[in-house]
């Protein structure tokens, strides 16, 4: 009787730890849902960040992690940022990294690929390279380690001003940036090799402000934005001489246009903000029938949120915008906090 007593103890013993076995599968190692079955929960319409003067100007949807990622233009660190609005680093390269502007996953290469600058706005500027720095970085997408850094500034070799701005990836992991101090576009190749892709005069920045700005890759060619002036350009990768201006209609809207996205549909997603006194904090969402000769704007939204710089896909598919306190930062006084706001559903 004793003896079956044991066993049956031992029996129910055996049993609670396979019940607390499968639990922990299905949480997974880190306490949260697999990221397939958290791909099945509703996309939270606001999700207030806080982190110490972050400052995010870029964000990007890590599908595979479940998290946004997001850029310091304050500590040039790239975060890692739950769905319930939780923080926590995943890059700081400090011996590499200024500020942050762009950010993009090369999915090809398991990778994420981040732009550095000096805009006078990060602990990390500097006279020497206030308005000098263009260059990019990439690191793991799972573990954040360095894989290579290229320094653009010197592959445009000119001794200009230079400011590395955004960033698109194409399938194969080709990167492209932009320069909002100098009318370059750069081509950085899987293995970090970084060449001039497009230099025109059409793309110069005024004096004082900010010229290229938001890139995106859509079906062979590049779609690039310009936030002094709000006009569109497009670049066929197969031959970038070719560049040429696309038309939009009611193109006003654009002032200030900052990051663009490209959605799956082949429409164009951006945001404009109210920056140094002009323009107006909006999502804009543009349609083109002809291969980008034309555009047309489908759709703008006021923004809740002052001064916009980011627009990606999120959670269920779900639209985002992202708004991190540059405006004050601007001014000198950093936040502690940031949003991003889904704007349309998916």
């Amino acid at each position: 009787m004793r003896k079956g007593l044991v066993m049956n103890r031992q029996n129910r013993t055996v049993r609670r730890a396979l019940v607390a076995l499968a639990a922990a599968t299905l949480l997974g190692t880190a306490g949260t849902l697999p990221a397939a079955a958290a791909a099945h929960r509703p996309a939270p319409a606001v999700i207030a960040g806080h982190a110490p003067t972050l400052v995010p100007e870029t964000a990007v949807w890590d599908a595979a992690h479940h998290r946004f990622l997001v850029g310091s233009l304050r500590h040039g660190t790239v975060s890692a940022v739950a769905v319930d609005g939780s923080v926590r680093t995943l890059i700081d390269d400090p011996d590499t990294l200024i500020e942050i502007a762009g950010l993009r996953i090369d999915q090809a290469h398991r990778r994420i690929l981040v732009t550095n600058l000096d805009n006078g706005i990060g602990e990390r500027t500097s006279p020497a390279t206030l308005g000098r720095v263009a260059g990019i970085a990439a690191y793991d997408l799972d573990t954040g380690r360095r894989l290579f850094y290229t320094d653009l500034a010197a592959v445009a070799a000119d001794g200009g001003a230079h400011l590395a701005n955004d960033i698109a990836v194409d399938p194969a992991g080709t990167a492209y940036v932009t320069d909002s101090f100098a009318p370059y576009v750069y081509q950085v190749d899987p293995d970090g090799t970084g060449s001039v892709l497009l230099r025109d005069d059409r793309l110069t920045a005024p004096a004082g402000s900010y010229g290229l700005n938001g890139i995106a890759y859509q079906g062979g060619r590049l779609i690039l934005g310009k936030w002094d002036d709000g006009t569109l350009w497009q670049v066929p990768l197969g031959d970038p001489a070719a560049l040429r201006r696309v038309e939009v209609a009611d193109g006003g809207a654009l002032l200030h246009l900052d990051g663009i996205f490209a959605r799956p549909d082949g429409t164009l997603a951006g945001v404009t903000n109210l920056f140094y006194g002009a323009g107006r904090d909006a999502e804009v969402e543009l349609r083109s029938d002809d291969h980008w000769r034309t555009a047309r704007l489908t759709a703008v939204h006021p923004s809740t949120d002052p001064t916009p710089t980011a627009v990606t896909t999120g959670p269920a598919g779900a639209l985002y915008q992202l708004s991190g306190g540059l405006t004050e930062a601007n001014a000198g006084h950093p936040t502690d906090t940031f949003v991003l706001r889904r704007v349309r559903p998916a």
